[in-house]
C-alpha cells in the first residue's frame, strides 16, 4: 500500500471512500486522531490519508478530481 493523499477531514475520507466503494477500488483510510492524545497528531499530521495499491494511484486521482 501507498500513500495516495492527505485528507483533511472526516467528511472527506467518507466522500472518497464512497467513491473508491462503488468503483471496487481496494483501499484504507487511516485516521490520526487518537482520543488519549485528545486529536494532538490532526493538528501534525492533518486527520489522516488515504492508502491504496499502486497500480490504482493514477485511477484514483482521476476519480477524487471529477
Amino acid at each position: 500500500m501507498k500513500k495516495i493523499m492527505n485528507l483533511s477531514n472526516e467528511i472527506e475520507a467518507i466522500r472518497i471512500r464512497e467513491i473508491l466503494e462503488s468503483h471496487h477500488i481496494p483501499h484504507l483510510i487511516r485516521s490520526f486522531h487518537d482520543s488519549a492524545y485528545d486529536g494532538l497528531f490532526t493538528n501534525q499530521y492533518g486527520w489522516g490519508v488515504l492508502e491504496a495499491e499502486e497500480a490504482h494511484e493514477e485511477q484514483i486521482l482521476k476519480l477524487i478530481k471529477k
